[in-house]
């Protein structure tokens, strides 16, 4: 089943939105808001989509970035993903973020990876297929890094500078800060398989340490 999608990214300082049709990347811009996108974002898609010569009424599914990220982003690309959705009465897909790092890979595995701060990193590892085979976590670092499997994998970040000194020797990828458009692709393939879901039945992606651990770190 062929479908337009939009798709939007709004879990960091750079978000993205992006327009795909028949899987196929349709249109993408990047943008940038240290203060947020609440004021912005609905500015930003009506462009996107007289670019394209789109209607919101043609638009067969919306795609959100789930998380993780900055809590208030996150909320407000899931918030305008699902009014869009429920005001047009269409479907939802919510993508992770880490997922869509890891689609721009080209190794059996892939370790996607990107700054939580505060010294820590959110990461996770999928394989070819983007099925996870690691969960999703919080971690410092190092520790996230001597925790990855062995064998053909493939380690992507959108900003490698950081991190480049402790992946000497390992196969490292820099991906695209914009992550719409393969938010958008993954969502088609969702969506053409039926597994699109109401607006209401999604919900924030939040990756955080377990309650044990949190409760072992305290003095």
């Amino acid at each position: 089943m062929s479908a337009r999608i939009l798709a939007i990214d709004t879990t960091g300082e750079f978000g993205s939105l992006a327009l795909v049709e028949e899987g196929t990347l349709a249109g993408q811009v990047q943008l940038h808001s240290p203060d947020g996108f609440a004021h912005i974002l609905f500015e930003a898609i009506d462009r996107l989509l007289q670019a394209a010569s789109w209607r919101a009424g043609q638009i067969d599914c919306f795609a959100t970035a789930a998380g993780p990220g900055a809590f208030t982003g996150v909320r407000v690309g899931m918030a305008a993903a699902k009014g869009l959705a429920e005001a047009c009465g269409k479907p939802v897909v919510a993508v992770s973020n880490l997922q869509a790092i890891a689609a721009f890979g080209s190794r059996p595995l892939r370790a996607a990876f990107f700054d939580a701060r505060r010294g820590e990193i959110y990461g996770s590892v999928y394989n070819a297929a983007l099925e996870p085979v690691a969960p999703e976590v919080v971690s410092k670092f190092p520790e996230w890094l001597a925790s990855l499997p062995s064998g053909d994998i493939e380690v992507l970040t959108p900003n490698l500078a950081p991190f480049r000194e402790s992946l000497a020797g390992a196969t490292a990828t820099e991906v695209p800060r914009a992550l719409a458009g393969a938010i958008g692709q993954i969502a088609a393939a969702r969506f053409a398989a039926g597994l699109a879901l109401d607006a209401a039945a999604i919900d924030a992606n939040y990756v955080r340490r377990s309650d044990a651990e949190l409760f072992w770190r305290e003095p």
